[in-house]
Parts: structure tokens; C-alpha cells; sequence
């Protein structure tokens, strides 16, 4: 997801706009989740509009951490920042919610260029595009991934 000067066609094609991770079966480790992403190379083939594509790759009960890496536009320039998204939903066990609320700075300390963290705790609210813009540029967010607020 980082960004490279020097990257052919190709290899921008599989960077990552976004990705899930969850803890693996024992607990013990965090493992990116299996088919749980949108490469850049998707959008405009089978992802049209990738924020929206995001949030449906989030489980209804239980919880995830998330990369997104949004482009959005203020009244003065096109930008880019990598977010951290901690997916808490109300319907997830208070066991999952406790264990994944531990080890979040474990795995946020791994990422390097991390602008924003996010926790979100339902549908509604990461389904909102004017929250996630407010948390980009405070009111001066115009579009978010090409389509305006």
C-alpha cells in the first residue's frame, strides 16, 4: 500500500486500496483475512465505487482492523492517506471486542504512514462518507474517491 516512485503498470495494478485483517483461529496472531481486499487493478473492473465495496468486505458480528487507503479531493488539491480502521460492531461478542481492542496498537505500530485511525462501531456510520471525509480534511474534503459529498 506504501507509495513507489518507480512501480510499472503492473505492479500498481495489484497495490492494495484496501485490506482486513483478523486473528487467526488461536488468537495468537493477527493474519490479513483471506479474499478480504480490493487491489487497484480491480477498480474500474469489477469495483466501481471502492469505499463502498470496503465496507461490504466488513462482517455484520465480529470484529476487524482494516487498511484504506482513500483518495479524496479538497478545494485546493488531489490527496491520498492511508487509514486505520478498527471495525467494533455493536453485534460482536464483548470477548472479540476485548481481545481485538488489546492487540490494535500491535498491529497499527507495524504500518508506517498511517494518517488517521478510525473506530467504527456500525454500518451506518462507516457507510457515511461525510465522517470519513471530516476525519480527512475537516470540512474541506469536496470528493471522496470521485464522487462528491
Amino acid at each position: 500500500m506504501k507509495v513507489r516512485k518507480m512501480s510499472s503498470s503492473d505492479e500498481v495494478k495489484k497495490r492494495k486500496k484496501a485490506v482486513l485483517f483478523c486473528l487467526s483461529e488461536d488468537n495468537k496472531k493477527i493474519i490479513v483475512e483471506e479474499g478480504k481486499q480490493i487491489l487497484l487493478g480491480d477498480i474500474g473492473e469489477s469495483v466501481e465505487d471502492p469505499y463502498a465495496c470496503f465496507d461490504k468486505l466488513l462482517p455484520l458480528n465480529d470484529c476487524r482492523y482494516g487498511l484504506y487507503d482513500a483518495t479524496y479531493e479538497t478545494k485546493e488539491t488531489m490527496k491520498e492517506d492511508l487509514v486505520f480502521v478498527f471495525w467494533a460492531p455493536e453485534g460482536a461478542p464483548q470477548t472479540s471486542k476485548k481481545i481485538y481492542a488489546r492487540c490494535k496498537d500491535a498491529i497499527k505500530n507495524n504500518f508506517t504512514g498511517i494518517k488517521h485511525e478510525w473506530q467504527v462501531k456500525s454500518l451506518d456510520e462507516i457507510q457515511d462518507r461525510f465522517i470519513l471525509a471530516n476525519k480527512l480534511g475537516r470540512n474541506v474534503v469536496v470528493s471522496l474517491e470521485g464522487r462528491p459529498l
